[in-house]
């Protein structure tokens, strides 16, 4: 790319690149391989809190292998959804490596979205049976349906069970993600329903400082596999306890946000995701085991999901050139 200019990708420009969920899988598979044998670079996000529950954070990282290096600002503003607004927007830029010359601005919100999804396939792919067949999805916003979608790339689901807070939301998922995934999916009155006898759980409400977390211990079957993208939100401290293996996407970020007040009575984790990929650590050991992932969402896989969707930008004459 020519120095002098920097590709722009506007959201739908980044959508119409049509990269398939299973490719981002594996790309942020091969990118937790890297980070558990420590050849990545990324420090823990700061960020700025101008309301309540709310955030904007920075996030860079460096994968030298895939030549990536960027940075993501992101928000995630819980009030937006009154508002009729999207609770996570940003921007990502990619440097070259080389120079550190920005190559590429794009909209964050898919990509944010998707990987998001991916990476609890990744998980689920090291940590969930492999004959796991149905899936409960609490909160049927953005987060839940890359989730739902990505879980689908990995396992063969027979039965979706789903709950939000507010029923036309549950209502509008099940129909559309029924007819996009040719699932049977069933909206439930209680997130009890879609926990229990439940092979792969994901909930993935607002990010809250001071939840009022309902999963109990016991819901969360032996044998299951449980995701919170909301951080503890859902989950009360008995319920993660009675995990035989929690893991998380990185230990250190974990243990930035406990200092910030966030995983109050959370348990700490015996691995990272990386470290399980890499083979450094064990993922799933047994067919009774409870085992949860709580992915926090890592720059490094925003890095490893926009490299391949400028590529295909570029192939594509997507987006426009604007002068540095």
């Amino acid at each position: 790319m020519q120095p002098e200019t920097i590709l722009y990708l506007s959201r739908q420009d980044v959508e119409s690149v049509g990269l398939p969920m299973l490719s981002i899988i594996d790309a942020l598979e091969q990118m937790f391989a890297e980070k558990g044998e420590g050849r990545v670079e990324m420090p823990p996000k700061p960020g700025i809190h101008t309301r309540k529950d709310a955030f904007i954070h920075a996030m860079p990282a460096y994968i030298p292998s895939l030549e990536s290096a960027g940075v993501k600002w992101i928000s995630g503003y819980p009030g937006n959804q009154a508002k009729g607004l999207p609770y996570i927007t940003g921007l990502l830029i990619l440097n070259d490596p080389e120079t550190g010359i920005p190559t590429a601005i794009m909209d964050a919100t898919w990509i944010t979205a998707q990987r998001t999804g991916a990476a609890t396939a990744v998980a689920a792919r090291h940590l969930a049976r492999p004959d796991s067949t149905t899936a409960g999805i609490i909160a049927c916003g953005v987060q839940g349906r890359s989730n739902l979608q990505a879980l689908a790339c990995v396992f063969s689901l027979t039965r979706v069970r789903v709950f939000d807070l507010h029923t036309d939301a549950a209502e509008r998922f099940a129909r559309e993600m029924s007819a996009e995934l040719e699932l049977d999916i069933e909206i439930v009155a209680d997130p009890r329903q879609a926990v229990v006898d439940t092979d792969l759980v994901v909930t993935s409400g607002p990010i809250l400082k001071k939840p009022t977390p309902v999963i109990e211990a016991d819901w969360l079957a032996p044998g299951a596999f449980a995701c919170p993208v909301d951080f503890d939100s859902y989950w009360t401290g008995a319920a993660l306890r009675q995990a035989d293996k929690l893991a998380t996407d990185d230990v250190g970020q974990l243990g930035y946000y406990r200092e910030a007040g966030y995983f109050g009575d959370t348990p700490a984790p015996y691995a990272d995701l990386g470290q399980i990929v890499a083979g450094l650590e064990p993922g799933r050991e047994h067919e009774d085991e409870r085992t949860i992932a709580i992915n926090l969402g890592l720059a490094l896989e925003d890095m490893a999901t926009a490299m391949p969707v400028v590529a295909r930008a570029v192939e594509l004459g997507l987006g426009m050139r604007l002068p540095m």
